[in-house]
């Protein structure tokens, strides 16, 4: 099974995933964002804003993460922001096809504490992480529509990770 941590940036994204893999057995971390940091060094490549737009990056991302899958088998999580709709189309298209069990959820928090967590966490980042905020609001209908949406503002990791566990766990039934 795939679980699938979406959401801007500052959100806690990395931290929930840190104690999802705590608290799951036989759970495994993913970054996605590692293919496209290993394609940044291909050259040939055409120039593009975010490694994203890359379709190579995309058909990657599910290459690895079924591999991985078969290979490490258990849960694997990933914490990854995909914010254009047909983007995220595709990855799940390509990891539904390879029959694993994927569960969208996308952590939110309202935009002033993004911001003092953006601005707190990695300054020299932060101008790039704040500029899109703009797109995680505009992306967060479609959003909402595709994947379970759990409010992070006012409740630590361990808990968001918690009830993450919780609705993904199979019925004892």
């Amino acid at each position: 099974m795939i679980i699938w941590l979406n959401g801007t940036f500052g959100v806690g994204k990395t931290t929930t995933a840190a104690e999802l893999v705590r608290l799951i057995p036989g759970a495994h971390f993913f970054d996605p964002e590692q293919v496209g940091v290993m394609l940044r060094h291909a050259t040939g490549l055409p120039k593009v804003g975010d490694f994203q737009d890359w379709t190579l990056w995309r058909t990657l991302v599910v290459e690895t993460v079924t591999r991985l899958a078969g290979q490490v088998g258990g849960v694997l999580v990933l914490a990854q922001t995909v914010l254009v709709e047909e983007y995220w189309q595709e990855i799940r298209a390509g990891l539904e096809t390879a029959g694993i069990p994927l569960h969208h959820f996308v952590l939110h928090a309202d935009r002033a504490t993004l911001v003092r967590r953006i601005e707190g966490d990695t300054p020299a980042n932060s101008p790039w992480r704040l500029n899109h905020l703009t797109a995680y609001q505009d992306a967060l209908h479609w959003l909402s529509r595709e994947a379970h949406v759990v409010e992070t503002t006012r409740i630590p990791p361990i808990e968001v990770a918690t009830h993450i566990a919780a609705a993904v766990a199979p019925d004892p039934a």
